[in-house]
């Protein structure tokens, strides 16, 4: 098998996270409820794993850490807190679903900020325009379709500049590119915990300037007579039992992130991505979505002239190579690039890929071409 869907989870892990869920499973309880020693160790657990985010993230308080089930579940309660019907809220035109849905949701008036795919410049420009209008922004860091790294830190000053509440999306970011808070600004920012961050699917980070209102209500472990949560991070957030397992291996990945180094993994992942591309440029039969400046992650989209992308998949598939292909829940993406009526394919990296997969990969689809 060529596992080439990070972008979707990194199913291929450190070993260090299997073990942790596994000995999270069999000796930690629940953290909060309890003086015994598995309570305990949960609670060690999880704080550690609140510190060492906090850490890779430059948060200053580790209870600014606040642990969802996914990115969708953080950007939910983002979004729940700073938009209303008829909130004006400016976005990239490079958002995926667990956005605008919400947004949608919520009844507000959704701007796009419209721009060729990688064209950063065009962006912020788009964004500097539209901001004035605005009441909240959201902007993802990159995108799930393309690869397409876009400037967020100079979006970020212009919001603050401006005066605009920023939520920002690291789905894509976290554990690859440098996601600073402090530098960002934002109200929130939202990551999966199974992506970049090497956890287990059901782990997730939403990084909160302040508490705000919860999504979800119910047992926090403290403060048990009052009947509203409580007022305080990450408690007034975190409802219910915590993943206690997930958090576990969320805290071995995120140790493998700081060990390796996100520069060093950000750069062997666009090695991967310089080799594809080199590759399946020689072929005739592809449309190659990609840019050779530095605006790009280790994600590379393409379609075939005359083949489906379904079909273009599931041929991939049948040799053991997985991939997505589609919309990829980001419709607002492919609107932009001009392939909302056919989709991608999409190819993406993680460091445990190697040149020998790129290159069997690429030598399977210049015989299916």
């Amino acid at each position: 098998m060529i596992y080439f869907d990070n972008a979707a989870t990194t199913m291929i892990k450190p070993l260090a996270v299997g073990r942790a869920v596994l000995r999270a499973m069999q000796t930690m309880a629940s953290p909060g409820r309890g003086a015994h020693e598995p309570a305990m160790q949960a609670a060690k657990t999880v704080y550690n794993c609140r510190v060492e985010a906090a850490e890779l993230f430059k948060v200053p308080e580790p209870e600014q850490i606040v642990f969802t089930m996914n990115a969708t579940h953080g950007l939910n309660i983002a979004i729940n807190n700073l938009a209303k019907e008829g909130t004006k809220v400016l976005v990239s035109g490079y958002e995926h679903n667990s956005v605008t849905r919400p947004l949608a949701t919520a009844g507000a008036d959704i701007h796009v900020a419209s721009s060729p795919v990688f064209d950063g410049e065009e962006i912020l420009y788009a964004f500097e325009r539209e901001l004035d209008w605005a009441e909240l922004a959201v902007c993802t860091h990159v995108s799930n379709v393309f690869g397409f790294i876009l400037p967020i830190y100079d979006i970020a000053r212009l919001c603050h500049d401006k005066g605009v509440p920023l939520i920002v999306d690291a789905s894509q970011s976290a554990g690859v590119l440098e996601v600073d808070y402090t530098r960002l600004g934002a109200e929130y920012i939202a990551m999966p915990g199974h992506k970049g961050l090497f956890g287990p699917q059901g782990t997730g980070i939403l990084i909160c300037a302040k508490a705000g209102e919860p999504l979800l209500c119910g047992g926090s472990g403290t403060d048990s007579i009052p009947q509203h949560m409580p007022k305080y991070l990450p408690d007034r957030l975190e409802a219910g039992t915590h993943n206690v397992c997930g958090i576990a291996g969320l805290l071995e990945g995120i140790r493998y992130v700081r060990s390796r180094g996100i520069g060093e993994i950000f750069k062997h992942e666009n090695c991967l991505l310089k080799r594809m591309t080199e590759k399946l440029a020689e072929l005739d039969g592809l449309e190659l979505f990609t840019e050779e400046c530095k605006e790009q992650s280790g994600v590379l989209s393409v379609r075939g002239k005359k083949i489906s992308c379904e079909d273009f998949a599931a041929a991939l598939a049948e040799e053991g190579i997985c991939v997505r292909t589609g919309l990829h829940c980001a419709p607002y993406a492919h609107k932009s690039a001009g392939t909302l009526d056919t989709g991608t394919v999409r190819f993406s990296f993680s460091p445990f890929n190697t040149f020998e997969e790129v290159d069997g990969c690429c030598q399977f689809i210049k015989d299916l071409l």
